[in-house]
């Protein structure tokens, strides 16, 4: 059956039901999960695809992991292509060098049969609390891939032989010091695809597998055309955008992120030629992550909401980076902190659009993946407790940059301070609060970011740390301010140690550790915020009487 002759209603419902089917699937891998990190933080996704592994909906959760997740089965059905597959495979992988992402990303794909035909794959990925490597959650000083975890190359498995304490589990819960709550994390993983496969199957048997298919198609082509829709209304032309990491966090030498976007037509092709070469340190970006962050702003920018995320908003955005660069590191580049690489390539798309459509972009947020650990080996094995920050959002044209959330690729939520006290005796939170004066003025002022405070309460703790952003603040636009930086310290008898962004530390007890992210820039000229705005951002304890007075009486273009 062809995509012109689908009944429009029957289009409209089974459409619907597989996008439905697909955040369902991303609702049960939450509620069934195990660690924190992802009953929590949410720091996972789930995704159908076709039966040639193209991503039909997913669910909206984490936009970095699923933006390329089509790309990722690709290596496994090159070594096992559908037609030899049997009920009860699975494939799994992480390796950031066969299309995934970094290790601590591991991704399930179940193959969905219908009358002993692959229909398709249902998909998961959760980021897992620890997965071997040097340290516990986090090797900060990682060098290679190989330092940072277990490599689990494209392999194809069977539920029956290889899980519920076959082999293949076994290896995993050998290689982790949380083996419970890993072993509970991949678990709702398979829960999740194994409602994917039930929800497809089902809308199988009600319309037929040929009308499935048609509808399938129908989604990829229906959002291709919105996407390119979309991009006829950017102005043609060559922009350019740059912004850059701090450092490498061995030297002190900021690595730029240079970006030219192309616009020609319905089609944009992004090109990093000019950022910094690959580092020793673990902020490489292996290039699946580099074309989900390009993917994401271009769609951010550019599509409302109701434009399905797949395969086909995929199909008129080509994305470049050079060999050996920071954003396509030579194998076995260390990639752990792959994200701050990747939010600076997100921040360089976005500059350059700017130039072609002001009112749709974004000032720089902190755009920040802060991934701070403490864990601690105890009588009964190790516990590890791993959060994720995100900080202020730039501004827009038209609104305030939204304060203390996630950054815009991650888009992890809050850990609850009573599920750390529950999960964790080994240390508490005593404070958890906005960062006042962190925004960036402008027009339109930059969102707040955050501070958490953890007192250590027992011996044998250790920090491990990644962030960006402690050096150089976020750009505002358009004459907006810029936003603030982020920093670490512990406070030890009555001392400060302040910490790099990349690092790690043994804790003693009595130890207070503050995290603290910053907030975002500006958009327009801080002269044309009302003075009422301002005097309200005073009164909500946003910014000081100090910042309040400055912002009344800026000249124009300045802060």
């Amino acid at each position: 059956m062809s995509a012109s002759s689908l009944d429009p209603v029957d289009y409209a419902v089974i459409s619907q039901s597989i996008v439905s089917a697909a955040r369902e699937m991303g609702a049960k891998l939450v509620r069934s999960a195990y660690s924190t990190v992802l009953r929590e933080a949410q720091d996972g996704s789930a995704a159908l695809l076709d039966a040639d592994g193209n991503t039909i909906a997913q669910a909206e959760l984490i936009p970095m992991q699923l933006g390329t997740i089509g790309h990722v089965i690709q290596p496994a059905l090159a070594l096992y292509p559908k037609e030899t597959l049997a009920e009860g495979d699975f494939f799994v992988m992480n390796d950031p060098y066969s299309g995934g992402q970094h290790l601590q990303d591991v991704f399930f794909f179940h193959p969905i049969f219908f009358e002993g035909e692959v229909l398709g794959f249902s998909a998961s990925v959760a980021h897992h609390l620890d997965i071997s490597g040097g340290d516990p959650g986090l090797n900060t000083a990682a060098t290679d891939v190989y330092s940072e975890g277990l490599i689990i190359p494209p392999v194809k498995l069977n539920m029956a032989r290889d899980w519920n304490g076959g082999a293949f589990q076994r290896i995993l819960r050998a290689n982790v010091r949380v083996p419970h709550q890993t072993m509970g994390d991949f678990d709702a993983q398979i829960a999740a695809n194994a409602i994917g496969a039930a929800r497809l199957t089902e809308l199988a048997g009600r319309y037929g597998v040929a009308t499935l298919r048609a509808v399938m198609a129908a989604l990829l082509d229906y959002s291709e055309t919105r996407m390119r829709a979309a991009i006829r209304t950017v102005p043609d032309g060559v922009y350019h955008g740059e912004d850059a990491v701090d450092d490498d966090g061995i030297s002190d030498a900021p690595l730029p992120v240079k970006a030219t976007v192309t616009v020609s037509g319905d089609s944009i092709a992004i090109d990093f030629a000019g950022t910094a070469p690959q580092v020793r340190r673990n902020l490489n970006v292996p290039f699946a992550a580099t074309v989900s962050a390009s993917l994401s702003c271009v769609k951010g920018v550019l599509t409302s909401p109701d434009i399905p995320f797949n395969a086909g908003s995929a199909r008129p955005v080509t994305v470049t980076a050079p060999k050996g660069s920071l954003l396509n590191p030579h194998h076995p580049a260390p990639v752990r902190a792959r994200m701050e690489a990747s939010f600076r390539a997100w921040n360089a798309v976005m500059k350059a659009l700017a130039q072609a459509v002001p009112e749709k972009v974004i000032a720089c947020g902190f755009d920040t993946t802060t991934v701070g650990v403490l864990s601690r080996l105890g009588d009964r094995g190790w516990s590890v407790y791993l959060e994720i920050f995100g900080g202020g959002y730039g501004a827009a044209a038209e609104s305030d940059g939204c304060d203390a959330v996630d950054s815009p690729l991650s888009n992890c939520t809050n850990t609850p301070v009573e599920a750390l006290d529950q999960d964790f005796p080994f240390f508490r939170v005593v404070e958890y609060a906005l960062r006042q004066d962190s925004c960036g003025g402008g027009a339109q002022r930059g969102g707040l970011g955050f501070l958490r405070r953890y007192e250590i309460l027992q011996e044998g703790v250790r920090l491990s740390l990644y962030s960006d952003r402690f050096r150089r603040a976020p750009d505002g636009l358009f004459g907006g301010g810029p936003g603030t930086t982020g920093f670490c310290e512990v406070r030890r008898d009555g001392e400060v140690i302040a910490l790099p962004s990349k690092t790690a530390l043994d804790l003693r007890p009595g130890d207070v550790v503050t995290i603290a992210v910053g907030g975002g820039g500006g958009y327009g000229d801080p002269a044309a915020r009302p003075s009422e705005r301002i005097r309200r951002d005073e009164e909500d304890g946003i910014i000081s009487a100090a910042r309040a007075a400055a912002w009344t009486s800026l000249p124009a273009a300045a802060e």
